[in-house]
């Protein structure tokens, strides 16, 4: 009983060594990975089709080997993606549907087809989108979100388009609100349109190594309903939203480990604000929405039946907005560049599609600012050097003590007083206010004034 001669398929490996297959299945190409639950049924299957008879598990175990050396050794290497890939200028939105149809994106537009020349993968939890209808109004998505304000639909819109790329930074979308505000109702929307799951939303991730195994598995990530953020995920959260390498130790070995590079779009939502560290701000989107009246409020299931109906529409306004910005991406040149750059191009180049030019960037703008003065109005230490420099341009004094100062005033020892100042650098960096300490040897932090001070401690 030879289970590999009842198989015609093309074997291949990705840069990690990882073995797949290609089936031709009901004339679609379907990509599955060698040592997935799903190829071994479907071995299963195949040998009793041919045989009638049931493949042995030693026989069934002897065949994958096989096969995953046959895609190690004789099989070419390539890229395998979830849910978006990019190919020669072209980017590929996977539909999950039983067909295996993709979307290509391209400058001249877009349109559905089978067997890409990218491969994906089906995680488990993934739903299919819809196919995409032409000639929808993205203006028709703000009838389902409980924005307060225009400019937050526009920076909604563009996270949106932000998880049409293929490749990092994304903002990270940060939603807070009262009960009854729909946060979670509004994450799920918008995972549904880009990246649905059967857990569309789900709790933070306990540690790191649950955050990679989530970002291995889906293109945007959505946590519901947070009470904080631990310091170490959110130091994660940076680097999965600007991209990076994480190392994880195989199961059962000492020595081998399993490395997953990628950047993720990733939504929180919370009734507190839960991001504190200026790092995190400095990449984030901040909404706070207003809790939803009686007179408005709406069943959620009227909701998802209403929007079922407009998500096709929706996901082709959006596609149509990609198209342009592919198109303009290349010769697009803003006057300044804000943090997250590749971010804030991508939106400029698409936002001509739904509204004029320089919208986007004068919400991104504003949305930053009030980030900046939420962060200092909660921020001892930069509350209190704002509080010292408010009528003078320059102060140069020491550093006592903590016990010479009084309660009342900001009291930090100077060995931390040097951490926290560098860690204020990037979310205050617009204000134009420089704070310098000869111990700690470098430009530590930027302040909303336009002053310079120097702290020298004695």
């Amino acid at each position: 009983m030879l289970i590999p001669n009842a198989v015609s398929a093309e074997f291949f490996h990705t840069d990690a060594g990882t073995a797949f297959v290609d089936l031709l299945i009901n004339g679609n190409r379907e990509t599955w990975s060698v040592r997935s639950k799903r190829f071994r049924t479907w071995l299963r299957r195949r040998h009793y089709e041919i045989t009638r008879t049931a493949a042995s598990a030693a026989a069934i175990n002897s065949a994958l080997d096989l096969f995953e050396a046959q895609a190690q050794f004789e099989g070419p290497e390539r890229a395998v993606h979830i849910r978006l890939a990019e190919h020669a200028g072209h980017i590929y939105l996977d539909l999950a549907d039983d067909c295996w149809r993709a979307v290509e994106i391209g400058p001249d537009g877009w349109r559905v087809i089978g067997s890409p020349p990218v491969r994906f993968r089906r995680a488990a939890g993934m739903l299919p989108l819809p196919t995409p209808q032409a000639g929808g109004s993205i203006e028709e998505l703000a009838s389902f979100l409980n924005l307060p304000s225009r400019n937050d639909f526009v920076l909604v819109v563009a996270w949106l388009l932000a998880t049409l790329r293929t490749s990092g930074p994304y903002p990270v979308l940060a939603i807070s609100g009262e009960q009854g505000s729909a946060k979670t109702v509004l994450s799920k929307l918008l995972k549904a349109l880009i990246d649905p799951n059967v857990a569309p939303v789900r709790a933070l991730a306990r540690e790191e190594r649950d955050l990679v195994i989530a970002a291995n598995n889906s293109h945007v990530l959505a946590f519901d309903n947070l009470s904080g953020l631990p310091h170490a995920l959110s130091d994660a959260f940076c680097r999965l939203a600007t991209g990076a390498s994480f190392g994880l130790r195989q199961l059962y070995t000492d020595a081998d480990e399993v490395l997953f590079q990628a950047a993720r779009p990733i939504l929180l939502n919370s009734i507190e604000d839960v991001i504190s560290r200026p790092d995190l701000a400095d990449r984030a989107i901040l909404l706070t929405l207003s809790p939803i009246g009686d007179r408005r409020r709406r069943s959620e299931r009227q909701i998802w039946r209403d929007f079922e109906l407009a998500r096709p529409r929706l996901l082709g306004a959006l596609l149509d907005a990609a198209a342009l910005g592919l198109r303009k991406l290349g010769n697009l040149q803003l006057k300044q560049l804000p943090r997250m750059a590749d971010f804030a191009l991508w939106a400029a180049a698409c936002e001509t599609a739904f509204w004029p030019a320089g919208t986007f960037a004068r919400a991104y703008q504003a949305n930053r600012s009030a980030a900046i003065e939420d962060l200092i109005d909660v921020d001892p230490l930069a509350a209190r050097i704002r509080q010292i420099m408010a009528n003078c341009s320059t102060w140069t004094g020491e550093m006592l003590p903590t016990s010479c100062v009084p309660a009342p005033i900001c009291r930090i020892p100077a060995s931390r007083a040097g951490p926290q100042l560098g860690r204020r650098t990037p979310g205050h960096s617009p204000a134009d206010c420089v704070v310098r300490s000869r111990s700690f040897g470098r430009w530590a932090s930027r302040l909303p004034s336009a002053v310079k001070a120097e702290l020298e401690p004695g």
